[in-house]
Parts: structure tokens; C-alpha cells; sequence
């Protein structure tokens, strides 16, 4: 790429001054003061692909070694997203056209390209519940698994269980959410997952914690379940609606419908963004094919399609925010083991995930993540009060 366009479009970069260190020697200063991070281009960068997505090709240029950088990449990211004029913040609205709708096999394929990885890879950065999904912080000291363990109890309070009643976990990650229900509540539990290093850490637990007789998991799509004719006095999904796709939205509530008894509870938990917004190719590419984050509005104008009441909605955006910054905090920890397992590349690409995802949860516009409580039809046996219910 030519440094003359590379360095005007540098000039709308960010909201501090940093310097840039180019490939021919040259440096270049951005914005009055001291610099507070730098960037440095050890080769050009393929300029068609910057004019088409400069976030994929920045992605890209990073994990091939194009690009480096001195400082704190969280904090480059803020000043980054406190741009409200630059590339990240330009956002390509969607268009009313459903997509395409992915097949029970690509839908299987896309998530296990991503959650078999390996246990052991997981296990170096997440917590002992292997929890993958934002924690809940009840005290700004909460450990890591604290704040999962809150997070938890936090879902789990919400479906009002009863002794003896039956609850579906959809996308039951290592199991952790279905053995608190079944010891807590004394209910009788089923996790579904399309990951097979789930599905085969789960069995292993549910053992371990001597709990078959309640708890159950199955390695199955939640349509398939739904061919069954089982029912359920509860549903659960935590972090899973954001792989199923734009156009599998209504077919993820209209399975829900076939799922859940009639007055039974559910809760989704699901990263949000306040439009319908394109999806971000690098991430798509490289983190989470298939995956398409809803809005708010496409998730609630589709329950009355199925008489599903809402009770509440609830942001976790900051919980999520301090989650990633423990991730990536513990990634960096472990980053000589994760490079052993894998290679450079791949621990540059996981690397700008984490960092990105913790800085576009605190910083990032539109951004956020919302667990919505709903029954099916009226239901008067639910607590009356907020307070009382969570």
C-alpha cells in the first residue's frame, strides 16, 4: 500500500496522539502531545482490501506479522472506538432481507470449528467452570469464578424452579448451569450442544458429581429436539442465539414454543446490538462463522408471534466488559503454553479477539448483552416483584 494514502488514513484513526513507524524508515507523528502508543508497519498492507474492509485487513495484517504495536491494546482499541468518525464506527446497516438459513450440518460445523478447540485450550484462560460467557460481578473484587458462580445462581433465580420440574439448557457449554439446577433446585435437567469436547467434558461431570439420576446431555441440535414432542417447565440459552444465524431467529423462538409447557419460563442470554447491523467479517472469518448478533428489537418483536410474555430484560454490558478483561488478562498469563499448542498466528488472532471484545463492550457504540425473561402465555405464580424474583 502506498504510505501517502496509508498515512491520510491514519489521520482519522483515533482520539490520542500516537506515532506510526513505517517500512521505508520513515515515522510519522498523529495528533498534539506526547505519543501513547505506536504503531509500527513492517510491510505494506494490500490496499484494495483496505478500501473494502479496513477492519479485516487490519485484523489480517496483525495476525500475518504486517503490523505491530507498542503499548497497551486495550487502550489503543478505546481510542480507536472514541472515534466516532472512523472506520470502526461506520457501521453498514442491514437490510430488511433475511439471509440465507445454515443447515443442521454447516450450523454443526461452524460450532464445533470453534468450541473444539480443546478443553485444555479453554482451560488455560477461562475459570474451573469453564463458563464461556460473561460473569456477574456482585462486588467489583469478585474473582473470575465468583462472578461466574453469580452468574449462575443469577439465571438459574430468575426461572423460579420448583422441585421436580423439568429445565433444557440450549447450548449447555461444560455442563456447569444444569448440575447447580439439579442441586440446587432439585430439578431435572438437560443440556444440549453440538460440541463435542462439551458434550464428552459434561457425561464426565455429571458423573463425577454423582447427579444422572436429574442431570442429562445430549449431543444434539435444539430442532431435533423439538421433533421429539418433549416439554419442558423451563428454557435456558446462554450465549447460543448468536450462532444460529439472522434468518434461524424466528426458528429459534419458534422451537422454544414447541419446547416449553404452557405458563413455563424462559431466559436468553444473548449478546445485543441496539440495530440490525452487517456482521463483522473478520470475526466471521476467523472467531465465529455463521454467527450474526440480533437486536434487541428482532429478539422482543418475536415473542408475541408466539404468546411469549416479557417479564424482564436485564443489561450485563459492564459485567461482560470485566469478564474479557479477565479472559485476556489470563490468556496473556498462559500465551507460552497456547503457543506451543498452536502457532503465532493464532495467538494474535485470539489476542485481538479478547482485547477487541473487552474494549467494544466498554467502550463500543451500540454494542451490548441483555438476558430477556419470558413466560409462555400468563402466568400469576411468578413473584410480583423484581426484587423478589432475581
Amino acid at each position: 500500500m502506498e504510505i501517502l494514502f496509508l498515512k491520510k488514513f491514519l489521520g482519522n484513526f483515533c482520539t490520542v496522539p500516537f506515532s506510526a513507524d513505517f517500512w521505508d524508515g520513515t515515522v510519522e507523528n498523529y495528533g498534539s502531545g506526547e505519543p501513547q502508543f505506536k504503531i509500527i508497519f513492517n510491510k505494506p498492507l494490500p490496499k484494495r482490501q483496505m478500501f473494502y474492509d479496513p477492519s479485516l485487513a487490519f485484523g489480517e495484517s496483525y495476525m500475518d506479522g504486517l503490523i505491530d504495536y507498542e503499548g497497551n491494546l486495550q487502550e489503543i482499541s478505546k481510542a480507536i472506538y472514541q472515534n466516532e468518525t472512523n472506520f470502526l464506527n461506520s457501521k453498514v446497516v442491514k437490510k430488511a432481507k433475511r439471509l440465507r438459513k445454515p443447515s443442521l450440518k454447516q450450523q454443526k460445523k461452524d460450532v464445533q470449528y470453534h468450541y473444539d478447540l480443546g478443553n485444555d485450550f479453554f482451560s488455560l484462560w477461562l475459570d474451573e467452570t469453564k463458563s464461556y460467557s460473561c460473569g456477574y460481578f456482585a462486588s467489583p473484587d469478585d474473582t473470575l469464578l465468583q462472578a461466574q458462580l453469580n452468574k449462575i445462581d443469577h439465571t438459574l433465580k430468575k426461572l423460579n424452579l420448583q422441585v421436580g420440574q423439568s429445565l433444557l439448557d440450549i447450548g449447555s457449554g461444560w455442563g456447569w448451569l444444569i448440575i447447580r439446577a439439579a442441586k440446587k433446585y432439585g430439578v431435572k435437567a438437560l443440556g444440549i450442544t453440538l460440541s463435542e469436547e462439551q458434550y464428552n467434558h459434561t457425561k464426565e461431570k455429571i458423573k463425577k458429581e454423582k447427579v444422572s439420576e436429574l442431570v442429562k446431555v445430549e449431543l444434539k441440535d435444539y430442532r431435533e429436539l423439538a421433533t421429539a414432542d418433549r416439554k419442558f417447565d423451563a428454557v435456558v440459552s446462554v450465549g447460543m442465539v448468536e450462532h444460529v444465524g439472522q434468518a434461524n431467529l424466528p426458528v429459534y423462538m419458534k422451537t422454544v414454543n414447541k419446547l416449553l409447557k404452557p405458563q413455563g419460563l424462559s431466559l436468553l442470554h444473548s449478546i445485543t446490538h441496539q440495530t440490525e447491523e452487517a456482521v463483522n467479517k473478520w470475526a466471521s472469518k476467523y472467531i465465529f462463522p455463521g454467527g450474526y448478533i440480533p437486536s434487541i428489537r428482532e429478539l422482543v418483536s418475536l415473542m408475541p408471534e408466539h404468546n411469549f410474555r416479557l417479564i424482564d430484560v436485564e443489561s450485563l454490558r459492564l459485567h461482560y466488559a470485566k469478564t474479557l478483561e479477565h479472559w485476556a488478562a489470563k490468556f496473556e498469563d498462559n500465551v507460552e503454553a497456547i503457543q506451543k499448542k498452536f502457532d503465532e498466528r493464532f495467538v494474535r488472532m485470539w489476542r485481538l479477539y479478547l482485547n477487541g471484545c473487552a474494549t467494544s463492550f466498554r467502550y463500543g457504540k451500540g454494542l451490548d448483552i441483555h438476558q430477556f425473561l419470558f413466560t409462555k402465555g400468563l402466568n400469576n405464580n411468578i413473584p410480583m416483584t423484581r426484587h423478589t424474583a432475581l
